[in-house]
């Protein structure tokens, strides 16, 4: 074990592989619940609200509420055949390699979406040893990782932040820097407090000026979480960035693509990204931009 340690102090490589290996193994974890999160809160909604049947996803697990349906139950299968997944099939990655992306028994296609959730989280769970050594902040940045990549996917398939995430994420936040690990706690609990009123004061004016919703109360809620990890300090370079990426993102994807641009864009995972990047540079971010202006 002690000749395992002396490896790894003196062999920054091998702690990123290891890390990264980590990242793999927790990202197909995430895609677990990237796909059953949200449908256990659509769940929950049809067995609180009557009359939500037309706005709801076409999934089997909403029909017959009856049927247990969390993380763990039922085991893990093909949605078209309800093929059990195999342990062989469900290694990050090389499983979809071998399998040429399709279901081993009907040949349906399996995402694509899949490896590259997996790939992000262990390229980005990797990265983190460039700023942080093994310790308290480097575990503590792993999760911030895995539920800001979590969010992202899940806003961009449904439009929905889900609480359970981005409040816990924000509870986290001001527990540890309590102990002053990444921020003080007095500037953690404004940047929570900043996050979510600066976001609340756009939406409210933008939809008095146009009648619309600019956006939804979850990103009020990543953004607080976001000022509780990394400080009120960090709120503008944040917004900015996030802002700016979404803003090329979009008119890109109305006069490349021809998206319309009706269909509301999700802006969590632009808040994930540039929140991820501020933990890793933000000082070296702020440096630059105020060199250019």
């Amino acid at each position: 074990m002690q000749e395992l340690i002396a490896l790894l102090e003196n062999n920054p490589e091998a702690n990123i592989l290891l890390v990264s290996i980590l990242g793999l193994l927790i990202g197909s974890f995430l895609n677990v619940v990237i796909l059953r999160m949200p449908i256990m809160m659509f769940r929950s909604w049809k067995e609180e609200c009557q009359g939500m049947e037309d706005e709801l996803p076409d999934h089997p697990a909403l029909k017959d509420l009856s049927k247990p349906y969390n993380l763990v139950t039922p085991a893990s299968h093909c949605p078209s055949c309800s093929a059990p997944v195999k342990p062989w099939m469900n290694i990050p990655v090389i499983s979809w390699l071998l399998l040429r992306g399709k279901c081993a028994s009907c040949g349906t296609g399996i995402g694509l979406r899949y490896p590259v959730v997996e790939l992000t989280t262990a390229i980005l769970s990797g990265l983190l040893l460039l700023k942080f050594e093994w310790g308290w902040p480097l575990a503590a940045m792993l999760v911030f990782t895995w539920l800001l990549v979590t969010m992202s996917v899940i806003d961009i398939d449904h439009k929905i932040l889900p609480d359970t995430l981005t409040l816990g994420l924000l509870w986290l936040g001001l527990l540890l820097n309590t102990q002053g690990m990444f921020t003080d706690l007095q500037s953690a609990v404004l940047g929570a407090a900043l996050g979510y009123g600066v976001l609340w004061g756009f939406f409210w004016i933008f939809k008095l000026f146009t009648g619309k919703d600019g956006m939804g109360y979850g990103d009020f809620k990543l953004l607080a979480a976001l000022g509780a990890w990394l400080g009120f300090q960090s709120l503008l370079t944040i917004i900015i960035m996030s802002s700016v990426v979404g803003a090329v993102i979009g008119i890109v994807g109305v006069l490349a693509l021809g998206r319309d641009r009706q269909i509301p864009i999700p802006f969590g995972p632009y808040l994930a990204m540039a929140g991820w990047l501020v933990a890793m540079w933000g000082d070296e971010i702020t440096q630059w931009y105020f060199s250019v202006i």
